[in-house]
């Protein structure tokens, strides 16, 4: 039934149509087992804003479910012709790409909720791999800060602890403001192209700039006039530019443009804001409530996000969609509780503290307020209400005890058996409890144990997609201990195993892909293990992986298994997953495989990883896995390679490809060829974005990519266009 789908279709960009279909007549890329019995043939698109594909497709309503009726789906272009891609871009190291073809507007939706044939399975493992990967690939980390090998010749030579925190791959501030900067300046002064104009946006967005002597930003003055571009395209990437760049100056017009404002169409010269413009204003300001220092500047950012999010309209559910992530991406100060100013406006009071954005996400979200819910607050908005408590409770201790105990219950009356929830909410909620919950066990019966029970159930009766992500939960919670200090907690990790025998019990009598889903869990459990305060080790359940492992014939599920041993640092698997990466022929498992040796920094995998490189130069995928996983081996040869593939590389697939390994990787070694590349008139706009991109990257300010802040944990289920949509052109998919 259409009312039970997770996704909606609409239709692509002009421009992401038009390199799809360049794209898809040189390489088609096929993602495991399942995909390719359903014949689903997913292409590489090379779409807006320097973006990189991340989850699904496609499947999102036409115009963005539903925006304000102020500018086309499909942007209009800046000059004769149909327009480039704003920004190159290549799908991640392994995340499933969306559907070579685009359903016209008006198509019935397809099947979402675990496969069909018709349209892509959204419950397979790959796409919460691809969500959520940054955080344990941290690349930058691993390539800049690697430690000697305790017994190296590096060791012995006395080069040992003192090295150990020498950044010697991170590029220098010099190297950035007198090379980089004025190279992408002086492309956004002289440049008119799509690809280069968005890409450099972006890029100095990431950078950051350095305030000038009158305390004002040169960059924020730089991005906001492209705000004006008559390219829809370039407009909305300045919009979310100025969100990236995280400069506070830029609330008040982030702010307009979000509401639409006569100021801001004053200042656009248009009649209305775009809806698209208008929903990236408001992931600009999460990303500036997140990353300001100033808490009243937080607590102006919430208000203005609960006053849209209060808006009695579904017309506008993209912006509600977007303001419900960023409000969970403001946290006000968690200050003491003062008496409130009756004279503030409702909005202005769900924004005094951490307690009051919960008390009023905990109100939004809850379904007994059919009233409220009828007429503002749709399933796809409140879907991702669980994603922002969860989030405004992160590293919260004792004193919110009583609260985040509050939040699970109704977590727990989501994803009860019994439940009327909407679907998508119930599968957010499974994702909260994993953030949420820990393994404390008690003589009493408490939230906690009963969301232990609750997951259980789900992983063996549950809806497939809550089956699956109730894996993962699970998986998180057994490596959490109850904090300390709690009042009645005696056992603070007693459940662990427990919750870790469910996994395992799911291994090893679940088929297909609910074991793969089990085997990437078990992954998931050791590395947070050996991540958290205790950096203790699972050996048993590592070496029931192993074995499981060992007997997987099937591309799809060996990659979960091989990407799982490497999460859990498995020495012993390293010739097991060399044997795969040798025997498999698909060029998704072959890289699942090439990662895996990197994340357990298997050096002897070193060389024939670089054979694997050198021979991918039509089989994009493959290429970028194969070098993100040198790059976590520490190939000192590697850059160079890349960088004359890049000046070599025949298709835009290998082109992005690419340029996204070299960024990520971020090796300062990479910029005097990178730039040389942007100069260069000579190759194609296309090429040259690419490497805008790359430099981006490369040069980023923050050690993550700066959209993992959303994309980690959230419900991808619940999509609207602009989170990850038509043409991946959504704030998830962006580089």
């Amino acid at each position: 039934m259409a009312a039970d789908l997770d996704l909606e279709f609409g239709h692509a960009r002009l421009t992401s149509n038009r390199l799809s279909t360049q794209l898809s007549m040189k390489k088609t890329l096929l993602i495991g087992a399942a995909l390719l019995a359903g014949g689903l043939a997913l292409a590489h698109n090379a779409s807006a804003h320097g973006g990189t594909y991340r989850g699904p497709g496609d499947t999102v309503p036409p115009g963005g479910g539903g925006g304000t009726g102020g500018g086309p789906a499909t942007p209009g272009p800046s000059g004769p012709g149909t327009p480039g891609p704003s920004g190159p871009s290549t799908p991640g190291p392994s995340t499933p790409t969306g559907p070579a073809g685009t359903p016209p507007a008006g198509s019935p939706p397809g099947p979402t909720t675990g496969g069909g044939d018709t349209g892509p399975d959204l419950s397979i493992w790959d796409y919460w791999w691809g969500f959520n990967k940054d955080q344990y690939l941290n690349l930058k980390v691993n390539t800049r800060y690697k430690l000697p090998t305790t017994g190296g010749d590096d060791w012995f030579l006395g080069k040992g602890e003192e090295e150990q925190t020498k950044d010697t791959l991170k590029p220098s501030q010099k190297q950035i403001r007198e090379i980089v900067v004025p190279a992408l300046l002086k492309v956004l002064d002289k440049e008119r192209g799509n690809d280069l104009i968005t890409g450099s946006l972006i890029a100095l967005a990431k950078i950051g700039d350095k305030l000038t002597e009158s305390d004002t930003s040169e960059f924020e003055l730089v991005i906001k006039q492209f705000l004006k571009d008559g390219n829809q395209e370039i407009s909305e990437t300045a919009a979310v530019a100025l969100g990236i760049l995280a400069n506070d100056a830029s609330v008040e017009l982030l702010t307009q443009l979000m509401n639409d404002d006569p100021a801001a169409r004053s200042f656009m010269g248009k009649t209305e804001v775009p809806f698209r413009t208008r929903a990236f204003s408001a992931y600009g300001l999460g990303l500036i409530g997140h990353a300001t220092s100033d808490n009243e500047l937080r607590k102006q950012i919430a208000a203005s996000l609960v006053s849209i999010l209060n808006t009695p309209s579904f017309a506008k559910r993209d912006l509600k969609v977007a303001a419900m992530v960023s409000f969970g991406l403001t946290p006000v100060d968690p200050a003491a509780e003062e008496p409130v100013d009756e004279s503030l406006t409702p909005d202005q009071k769900a924004s005094l503290s951490r307690k009051a954005q919960l008390a009023f996400l905990l109100d939004y979200y809850d379904e007994a307020n059919q009233r409220a819910n009828s007429r503002t607050r749709h399933h796809r908005v409140r879907a991702h209400a669980p994603t922002a408590m969860a989030r405004l409770l992160t590293d919260q201790g004792a004193e919110f005890e009583d609260l985040r105990t509050q939040v699970i219950e109704k977590m727990l009356e989501g994803v009860h058996k019994h439940s009327k929830y909407n679907r998508s909410i119930q599968q957010s909620c499974v994702l909260a409890l994993g953030q949420l919950v820990d393994a404390r066990s008690g003589k009493k019966k408490n939230a906690h144990v009963t969301a232990h029970e609750e997951l259980d159930r789900l992983c063996k009766k549950g809806e497939l997609q809550s089956k699956r992500f109730a894996l993962i939960s699970m998986a998180q919670i057994a490596a959490r201990p109850a904090p300390e200090g709690i009042e009645g907690v005696v056992d603070r990790s007693g459940s662990r195993i427990d919750i870790r025998n469910n996994i395992l019990s799911r291994l090893s009598k679940a088929k297909g892909g609910q074991a793969a889903w089990a085997g990437l869990a078990v992954g998931v459990y050791a590395r947070a293990l050996s991540d958290g305060a205790e950096s203790s080790t699972d050996v048993d359940a590592v070496m029931a992986l192993r074995s499981v492992a060992k007997k997987e014939r099937s591309p799809a599920p060996a990659g979960a298994y091989m990407l799982a041993l490497g999460l859990a640092n498995d020495q012993e698997s390293a010739g097991l997953i060399l044997d795969k990466l040798e025997s498999f022929s698909i060029d998704e498992t072959r890289g699942h495989c090439a990662v895996a040796l990197g994340l357990m920094n298997h050096t002897q995998a070193i060389v024939p990883i670089q054979e694997i490189l050198d021979g991918s130069e039509f089989r994009p995928e493959l290429l970028k896995q194969a070098a993100v996983a040198l790059g976590l081996l520490g190939d000192k040869n590697m850059v160079e390679r890349l960088v004359k593939m890049l000046n070599d590389a025949p298709s835009l697939s290998s082109q992005a490809a690419i340029a996204s390994a070299l960024g990520t990787i971020g090796d300062k070694n990479s910029i005097d060829g990178l730039v040389e590349l942007l100069k260069d008139s000579g190759k194609t706009q296309t090429a040259r974005g690419f490497a805008a991109v790359a430099l981006g990257i490369v040069c980023d300010k923050e050690l993550l990519p700066w959209n993992a802040k959303i994309g980690t944990d959230i419900n991808y289920r619940a999509n609207t266009e602009t989170l990850t949509g038509a043409g991946s052109t959504g704030i998830l998919d962006l580089l």
